[in-house]
């Protein structure tokens, strides 16, 4: 069941429906060399792919982004406008949707929401909707967020920690779709519904350390968080910096587990089988025995609030 507690903190990011909304990085610094103003309306556009393959989690591409703004206003960047009007409307005049035709110059869902949530962050938490590794990054607020991407208004070391332990993993593989062998992340069927601890320094000292770790080694290395990953969950592979992410992810997990109040969980991390083939995480019978102490919770939780908010609320 979704949680009043988990409302209004993860989103999913901007739908743009529009290739010619996008720029090259070049592009980009040109328009604003030429009007600074344009600042005002071209920003990174950080997708999944980027998020998972690039080393500093950034984004490869620009893109125009007129917010919800009425045409009038949007027509005040002229130079940009013009990019918009020659590259998007011809397309979206031809589009089903009359709301799509109608406000042409705009994203199809520009969540406005998300961006009123995040305005005040510097950095946000983001995890890429469909993916095997389902970790999370910390990213600048100031970029525009695709569709692609759960992102929490937040950037705190108990959030990643929280994001990147394996109680999320597992209630994300429980909660959600696949596709093909990746999972397919929705805020609201996973992050909403799963009961959170109430956050230690533990959990936030082992997130920051796990953080500061994987953005060394991914620097260094030139590894994006997928090819990572891989390496840390690949039993034959037994160096001692993806040893340490490893103990780092260890770490988190028992801070995490010590946040609920579980210390009767023996966690026992090794390389264990699952349905997305070897990981390094808990065996089987924990997992269980984790997801059904998660369900007992929710379950808690949600009968604990106000039967006013619970109208509604779904499994």
């Amino acid at each position: 069941m979704r949680l009043v507690s988990n409302r209004g903190k993860s989103f999913q990011g901007a739908n743009v429906l529009g290739k010619g909304f996008i720029l090259s990085p070049q592009q980009a610094e040109d328009l604003i060399q030429r009007d600074p103003r344009n600042r005002d309306v071209l920003f990174p556009y950080l997708n999944g792919e980027d998020l998972n393959s690039r080393p500093d989690c950034s984004a490869s591409r620009w893109v125009i982004n007129f917010h919800d703004w009425p045409e009038e206003r949007a027509r005040e960047y002229p130079e940009v406008f013009a990019i918009v009007e020659r590259d998007v409307k011809p397309e979206r005049l031809k589009n089903n949707n009359r709301q799509r035709r109608e406000i042409w110059w705009r994203f199809t869902r520009p969540a406005m929401d998300l961006y009123r949530a995040i305005s005040s962050r510097e950095r946000v938490l983001v995890v890429a909707l469909v993916s095997r590794t389902v970790m999370p990054a910390r990213v600048p607020s100031r970029q525009v967020l695709s569709h692609k991407l759960a992102v929490f208004a937040s950037a705190s070391d108990g959030d990643l920690a929280f994001l990147s332990s394996s109680f999320h993993t597992c209630w994300a593989w429980r909660n959600s779709s696949t596709m093909k062998a990746d999972l397919n992340y929705s805020p609201s069927d996973v992050f909403e519904t799963l009961p959170r601890p109430t956050y230690t320094s533990g959990m936030a000292d082992a997130g920051a350390r796990l953080d500061q770790l994987r953005a060394e080694i991914m620097a260094a290395r030139g590894l994006g968080l997928t090819k990572l990953y891989n390496l840390v969950h690949d039993p034959s592979v037994g160096d001692a910096e993806i040893a340490a992410v490893r103990d780092c992810h260890r770490v988190v997990d028992e801070a995490v587990s010590a946040a609920y109040g579980w210390s009767d969980l023996n966690l026992e991390h090794g390389f264990h089988e699952t349905r997305q083939g070897v990981r390094y995480t808990f065996p089987m019978r924990t997992r269980t025995e984790i997801l059904d102490r998660l369900l007992e919770l929710n379950h808690q939780r949600h009968f604990q609030s106000p039967s006013e908010v619970r109208e509604g609320l779904l499994f």
